[in-house]
């Protein structure tokens, strides 16, 4: 069976807590994550500042390559942050 048929996506987003605090993840699926964090069974640090409403979000080809993304955002200061957002 080809690579490509079942070659998933893999996703880095920031969602915006009700605090107005930023929070950035990994996922394979956007929508289900957001519903998980918005429920209150999401990451902890969301928990307590649901709802959270998506701000960003970039697809890439590999598990690897989304994480290496994500720690790169983790260490941006929020001024970077909403910098990233705003030309996205």
């Amino acid at each position: 069976m080809p690579k490509d048929i079942n070659k998933e996506k893999h996703f880095v987003y920031i969602v915006e807590c009700r605090d107005g605090t930023f929070y950035t993840g990994y996922t394979t699926d956007v929508e289900r994550r957001l519903e998980e964090h918005n429920s209150g069974e999401g990451a902890k640090y969301t928990r307590g500042r649901y709802p959270v409403e998506l701000r960003y979000k970039e697809s890439f080809g590999s598990r690897s390559s989304a994480q290496k993304k994500e720690y790169k955002i983790k260490q941006l200061s929020r001024r970077e942050k909403e910098e990233l957002i705003d030309s996205n």
